[in-house]
């Protein structure tokens, strides 16, 4: 059965681009091949055994969680591996309410970071958890990340959502490759103590290195991966602590970003926080 409308849950739209919510369980599965492909083939992380026969990146949270997709209309883009009713997908986000996680055993990013505490702190206030986000190589340019994040700030925006939270990855677990990255990121952009949260105590990788700043900021910087340097132009916070995902290969840090701290020079572009949105 459809969980949504594809109507109304269209988020955003650029030319023959279009981001909305994944309205169907194909339209899941064939997000969780694009996943795969990006993932496992490209970025070369590691599939356990049923992800290997199913060519798919699945796991027990996709149940539940919406699915953003950024769907290419443009004529002749059906056909291809991601095609779906409208077009070919070209992108996904995996969005996870608070009111949903908290049904159904939590958060994903519980398994890296000890966000119980935050939770607990802010109880006032409505997390959402963004993960899994990926984009065909084709289409890794600023158009289709803006509009990703078009479809994620009015997905908050409809949902009356506060703060958002999720972990951000470096490819590679290669922590002499990284430790100026980190280290630039625990100095520079560290959460204050009320929006502090750690990575869990058995996976604690420590950021700062001891030879103080060892790298050049702005160096530091350009090595970021985008998804990472476009948080930070809104304004989020970078939890403490790192994380080593041996599954995805990667070098895991957290994210968070509270609606309160976004730089309001986005909203002229992508709308304000209590703009009604309508499409």
């Amino acid at each position: 059965m459809d969980r949504h409308s594809p109507a109304h849950d269209t988020l955003g739209t650029r030319n023959d681009l279009c981001v909305r919510l994944a309205c169907s369980r194909q339209e899941i599965i064939t997000a969780q091949k694009l996943r795969y492909r990006i993932f496992y083939e490209e970025l070369k992380a590691n599939p356990d055994f049923n992800s290997s026969q199913s060519r798919r990146d699945a796991d027990r949270f996709d149940e539940y969680c919406d699915h953003l997709v950024v769907v290419d209309r443009a004529p002749g883009s059906e056909g291809g591996q991601f095609s779906i009713d409208d077009g070919e997908m070209v992108g996904t986000y995996r969005l996870l309410r608070q009111s949903v996680a908290e049904q159904n055993g939590g958060f994903y990013t519980q398994s890296e970071f000890d966000i119980a505490p935050l939770l607990a702190a802010k109880s006032e206030l409505k997390f959402l958890e963004l993960g899994r986000s990926c984009v065909l190589k084709q289409y890794r340019i600023k158009p289709v990340v803006e509009l990703l994040w078009q479809g994620i700030w009015n997905y908050v925006r409809q949902n009356g959502l506060d703060v958002m939270l999720g972990c951000a990855s470096l490819e590679g677990i290669n922590q002499k490759v990284h430790a100026s990255t980190l280290d630039f990121l625990a100095r520079n952009c560290a959460a204050p103590s009320e929006w502090t949260v750690r990575a869990v105590p058995e996976r604690y990788i420590e950021m700062k290195s001891d030879a103080g700043n060892i790298g050049d900021a702005k160096a530091a910087l350009k090595a970021l991966p985008p998804l990472i340097k476009g948080y930070l132009r809104l304004g989020c916070y970078i939890g403490e602590g790192a994380v080593i995902d041996w599954q995805f290969n990667t070098t895991d840090v957290l994210i968070i970003l509270p609606v309160s701290q976004i730089n309001p020079r986005y909203f002229t572009h992508f709308g304000q926080p209590d703009e009604v949105v309508t499409y």
